[in-house]
């Protein structure tokens, strides 16, 4: 993990500050967030993804820990950011006023949050390259989080 470090201690500390943006961006427009019956759940949604990245990259820095320890926290944190997407997609999709299509959003929270399954699953058969699978569920969690923070607060003054 000694090369890996400041890479998880520079994610910690991006997630802590973009979840802390959306929060603030949620709160600015918490009224008009309020007043739609999709809007509440894809705030909660864009919240998942940084918080996801937050305790994932903490659990990484965590000196001394056996790696099947280590498998099974990235096994459990994608998997419940993978349910609480899925959850919140499956209510959007069954709710009145819906979006034409939710693939986008699906493919989005399934993007950032499988690789660390991924992740969690190589770490636990000893493979060398299990963390090079928490780059990309980086990558795509900061990309779900910036997209569905833009729906948040620009698209919705539309």
């Amino acid at each position: 993990m000694g090369t890996w470090s400041d890479f998880f201690a520079a994610q910690v500390g991006a997630a802590a500050a973009l979840a802390g943006l959306v929060i603030v961006g949620i709160s600015i427009n918490v009224n008009r967030i309020l007043s739609h019956p999709l809007l509440p759940g894809r705030a909660a949604e864009t919240l998942i993804t940084p918080t996801g990245v937050l305790v994932i990259a903490t659990f990484l820095l965590v000196p001394g820990q056996a790696a099947w320890i280590l498998g099974l926290e990235l096994i459990a944190s994608g998997a419940v950011m993978a349910l609480i997407a899925i959850s919140i997609q499956i209510r959007a999709s069954r709710a009145p006023g819906r979006e034409a299509s939710l693939w986008p959003r699906v493919l989005l929270s399934q993007g950032a949050s499988l690789p660390f399954v991924a992740a969690g699953g190589l770490m636990l058969f000893g493979s060398e390259t299990a963390l090079y699978w928490v780059v990309p569920g980086i990558v795509v969690s900061l990309i779900a989080t910036v997209v569905n923070a833009w729906v948040l607060l620009v698209e919705i003054l539309r």
